[in-house]
């Protein structure tokens, strides 16, 4: 069960307040001594009440006496730079109070003026209804939203930055190999360079031929045949001076210059 606040006032009855007396005092010295106790500090405590006619004290008139010759030996400056009594203290609560207030009025005026913000936003509201004190509070507001939500998206602008500098650049992509098929008479290479010959003789400066053929003997005919054979590196067959027939496959064999006679 929670415990009822206390009001801080002079109690009237008789009766009542010495009870409360007795049960605060029994409280108030064991508080002293836990204080000293557990901090390890020089206390002391004397109180005076109508109900008794010698003063009680703690821990006992020695140790009163210490503590009070201390705090006598202390600067005058320093005895009340924390002293209070009954109306300080009741003033220092004062201001408290008062300072508190104004901050929960502070907030309670923000809270206000944001609903009548963002009931302006949403078309339920207007400003026609507003006198002045209102309108220089909700401008205010309006501008402290502008410059936080300027400041978030800074914040976040940064930090996307920061991550796409941070992030690693991706590894470069590996050639993609080349599939070359090696086989026999239709590989895809020897067609390659079948081809690119071929393109090679069909843009060649036509020459003119010479049928040097037609004045030679059969004896002549059958030994121009057997030299070519042998060499036909340096026989033209008529197709110009310096002409040489290419060759269109890698066969070293020249009698069958052929895949398929090998």
């Amino acid at each position: 069960m929670t415990r009822k606040k206390v009001k801080l006032a002079f109690i009237m009855n008789d009766s009542a307040r010495k009870a409360t007396f007795k049960k605060r005092k029994k409280g108030l010295m064991k508080k002293v001594n836990e204080l000293s106790t557990l901090c390890g500090i020089d206390a002391c405590a004397i109180i005076y009440s109508p109900y008794e006619a010698q003063p009680e004290v703690w821990p006992n008139n020695i140790g009163v006496q210490r503590v009070l010759a201390q705090f006598k030996r202390m600067p005058e400056m320093e005895q009340s730079k924390k002293m209070v009594n009954q109306e300080s203290f009741i003033r220092q609560r004062i201001t408290k109070a008062n300072e508190h207030l104004k901050k929960q009025i502070k907030e309670n005026r923000e809270k206000e003026m944001t609903e009548v913000m963002y009931q302006c936003l949403t078309g339920k509201g207007s400003i026609a209804n507003l006198i002045l004190p209102d309108l220089n509070d909700l401008g205010g507001l309006v501008d402290q939203t502008i410059k936080d939500i300027s400041r978030r998206i800074e914040s976040l602008k940064k930090a996307a930055a920061s991550k796409s500098v941070a992030a690693p650049p991706p590894p470069p992509l590996s050639p993609r190999p080349q599939q070359v098929t090696v086989g026999g008479s239709g590989s895809n290479s020897t067609n390659h360079d079948m081809m690119t010959r071929g393109l090679m003789m069909h843009t060649l400066e036509k020459r003119p031929v010479v049928d040097n053929m037609s004045g030679m003997g059969g004896m002549q005919r059958t030994q121009w045949f057997t030299d070519w054979m042998n060499n036909p590196s340096e026989q033209n067959l008529g197709l110009g001076p310096g002409y040489e027939m290419p060759q269109f496959v890698d066969n070293t064999n020249l009698v069958w210059p052929n895949h398929f006679f090998p």
